[in-house]
């Protein structure tokens, strides 16, 4: 008979305990294939995912303008992150989607439960960085511009 303690540490443990080399068609032996695999993926997502480019051009806008209006590190680094945020929001849903392409091409309910949530998260963080970017550089844009707001 097992504890319910006892359940609980072989719940916590049971997935440390898979080999991924006997579950895996291809394990990059070292550290350069995996960034070799990691920068295929980011121009995968350049080549076919439209939004990608998209927020290429708006990225790298942003920090033009942060270069143009000499904000502090602090503010660069909560710009950073928050940039990071959504490009990483937008390579997991795509590759949510990926993932559900190969399971079914049939229409499922929970196909596209999973597409929209992953879509959704996408959303969240790209207008948490719009709120981001207007807070950071909002003030310091209508100063640059001359522009008083009362």
């Amino acid at each position: 008979m097992t504890t319910p303690l006892k359940r609980m540490l072989e719940s916590l443990t049971s997935t440390a305990q898979i080999d991924p080399t006997k579950h895996s068609l291809n394990i990059s032996p070292n550290r350069i294939e995996s960034l070799g695999y990691a920068l295929a993926g980011w121009l995968y997502m350049l080549r076919y995912q439209k939004n990608t480019r998209i927020m290429s051009v708006a990225s790298v806008a942003i920090l033009i303008v942060g270069l143009w209006l000499q904000i502090s590190l602090q503010d660069w680094a909560i710009l950073i992150v928050t940039i990071t945020i959504v490009w990483m929001a937008e390579f997991l849903n795509a590759a949510v989607e990926a993932v559900v392409n190969l399971v079914t091409r049939e229409f499922h309910p929970m196909a596209k439960v999973a597409k929209d949530v992953a879509a959704a998260a996408v959303l969240l963080g790209a207008v948490a960085s719009v709120l981001v970017g207007l807070l950071i550089l909002g003030p310091p844009l209508l100063a640059r511009l001359g522009i008083v707001i009362p």
